[in-house]
Formats: structure tokens, C-alpha cells, sequence
């Protein structure tokens, strides 16, 4: 998507010292929160490709589960021991990674966040991140545009799928997701989640499809009559179809979600999920691994907020609402080479 664009921001930021005399002398960290999910694997995927391209070694590591900071703190320190310069990371606790991120800055290792801004953003250097404020706008709108052609005069029966308690990412998605849908909502810049009448039942998915169908399950046996389904992800959304479908209402529903997976994409092309906004994270660590290269080279490190993109996927396009449909999402699926 932009990973021209990131290497000629790179090369345009290079200074005239050398801090390496090859690339293959360079070593560059990826951590991300777990080796399962489909947009770390991506991930994975980019930073390997740029890794490849460069000539440069790469270490990965990962959490066992989507809250495993601890994993990533071990991972913090050894990889700067092992010679990383540069460590690109997607945090899986905002603030408990900090403190070990402050330790490997004083030493002069340049950090990436990825997708997931730390708290305070200014413990990283720079963050490379879908706007996921827009991501939960723009499935939002679809929403305030579809639900009145697809359930004409029902009211609005809300189900949320969060992320999980004060995840900033998760926050923004489901704060964007209101204001889309015309209810009352908190900035971008809060981990407080807006609440409104129309939403019945609300649940922390983890971001995971076991989870995801437990909420959904219990939402429904309280509030059948759900007719909106917000997923702060794409596997959140598979759980919550299942469990729609178990109770003979995947049909009363509509899901909408966030990601731009392959696997999402061909659910919304298979009608279980109506609209997704798609994210690029093999754009991320392909701009990643490319300022780590020119870190590690030249000595100048990146700095502030770098928008990847997102995009509304949807085979049912809402007029004056911007969207590609599936094939064009599925061609681009998480940032495909």
C-alpha cells in the first residue's frame, strides 16, 4: 500500500554518518501480542519480506495470549542483547511496557510501536498505525446508512464486542463506531468507552473467536432481539456469527467490524459480515524494517505518528459513502505483496 512511499520518507531522513558498515551487520526486533492471530502473522509476513529485501537479520517474538506483556518485556531485553538496534513492537499493555522501553531508549535503541500506541505515546520513537478512530467511523456510517434499508423502521438494538478494558485501540474503534452511527461519543484521544440506550449488552471479546461467540451468547439470552453487531475485530466477528447462527437469528442481525483480513473479507463476501474496515499491517513493518535499516545506517531515528490507511470493504455500497468491494479488498488483504 505505502511501502514505496515509506522508503523514500526513509531514504529522505538518512544523515550523512554511517552506524553500520553492511546490512548484514544489522539486527532488528519484531515483537507483537501473539503468533495466532491472523494480523500479527501479516505482521510477521512484512517484517520478513523487508528483512529479505534489506539483507538484514530479523528477530520475532510474541505473547502466548492477546495481555501477555510479560512475554514481551523478556523479549524487550533480549533482543537488545542480542544486537537489535531497532525494536518494532505492538503492545500488549500500553503502560506496563514502559519502563523496559525507557531502559533499551537510554541506550540508544530506536523503538516502533505498531498498530497500538504506548502510554504515554512519547515512551517510542514513532508509531506506525491504521487510524482506528476512522476505522470505527467509517463502519459507523455504514451502519447509520444500511441498518434503516436492511430492518426498515426497527430501532437500533445495539451488541458491542470490545477489545478488552482501557486498550486505547479498542477504544477509538468503538468511539469511532459511534460517531458513525450518529450516537453520542468520546474523542480519539480517551480508553473511556461512550455508552448510549440503543446498546443492550457490551462484552470483552479479547479479540479472539472463542470469546467472541461466548459474548455474543450471553447477550443473546437476555436480548434476542439484537439486531447490530459491533466486533472490535474480524475473529470476534466469526464467534459472534456462530453464535447468531446457533440461535437461528444470524439472519436478524447485522455484523460490522474492523480488520480487512482475508479470512473477514471473504465473510463479508459470504454475507456474515456486512462491512469491514480494512488495515495494513504488512505495511507497518515493512515501513518498519525500512527506518530501522536507515536507523541502523545513518543514525536518525523516525519520530511522530505515521497513518497506514484504511479502507471501507463492503459489496453493498451506501451512496456518498467511499468502499471497495470484496475482490478489491481480498487483492489487498492485510497488505498483500
Amino acid at each position: 500500500m505505502k511501502i514505496s512511499y515509506a522508503f523514500a520518507a526513509a531514504i529522505a531522513m538518512l544523515s550523512s554518518s554511517v552506524f553500520a558498515s553492511s546490512n548484514e551487520n544489522i539486527t532488528i526486533g519484531l515483537i507483537t501480542k501473539t503468533d495466532t492471530n491472523p494480523f500479527f502473522l501479516k505482521m510477521k509476513e512484512g517484517a520478513m519480506l523487508g528483512a529479505t529485501v534489506h539483507g538484514v537479520k530479523l528477530l520475532t517474538a510474541a505473547g502466548k495470549e492477546d495481555q501477555d506483556y510479560a512475554s514481551q518485556i523478556e523479549a524487550i531485553h533480549s533482543m537488545v542483547a542480542a544486537g537489535a538496534t531497532t525494536l518494532l513492537i505492538t503492545p500488549s499493555d500500553a503502560k506496563a511496557i514502559v519502563p523496559a522501553l525507557d531502559e533499551v531508549r537510554a541506550k540508544g535503541v530506536q523503538v516502533i510501536a505498531l498498530d497500538s500506541p504506548t502510554d504515554p505515546i512519547s515512551a517510542v520513537d514513532a508509531l506506525f498505525a491504521t487510524d482506528n478512530y476512522k476505522a470505527g467511523e467509517l463502519i459507523g456510517q455504514y451502519a447509520k446508512a444500511a441498518m434503516p434499508l436492511t430492518f426498515p423502521g426497527q430501532p437500533l438494538k445495539i451488541a458491542m464486542l470490545d477489545l478488552s478494558p482501557g486498550h486505547l485501540v479498542g477504544a477509538r474503534r468503538h468511539n469511532g463506531f459511534m460517531k458513525g452511527l450518529g450516537l453520542p461519543a468520546a474523542g480519539a484521544d480517551t480508553a473511556e468507552l461512550s455508552n448510549a440506550p440503543e446498546i443492550l449488552c457490551s462484552g470483552y471479546s479479547q479479540g479472539a473467536e472463542k470469546q467472541g461467540h461466548d459474548v455474543m451468547a450471553d447477550c443473546l439470552k437476555t436480548h434476542p432481539d439484537i439486531n447490530l453487531v459491533y466486533t472490535i475485530n474480524e475473529p470476534a466477528a466469526a464467534g459472534a456469527y456462530l453464535a447468531l447462527q446457533e440461535a437461528g437469528k444470524e439472519k436478524n442481525a447485522m455484523i460490522l467490524s474492523v480488520d480487512g483480513g482475508c479470512a473477514g473479507v471473504k465473510n463479508v463476501r459470504e454475507g456474515k459480515i456486512a462491512a469491514t474496515a480494512q488495515q495494513y499491517p504488512l505495511t507497518m513493518t515493512a515501513m518498519g524494517v525500512d527506518a530501522a535499516v536507515a536507523y541502523a545506517r545513518h543514525g536518525k531515528k523516525v519520530s511522530g505518528y505515521v497513518d497506514t490507511g484504511v479502507t471501507l470493504i463492503a459489496d453493498k455500497p451506501m451512496p456518498g459513502l467511499e468502499s471497495k468491494d470484496t475482490q478489491a479488498g481480498l487483492n489487498a488483504c492485510f497488505g498483500a505483496k
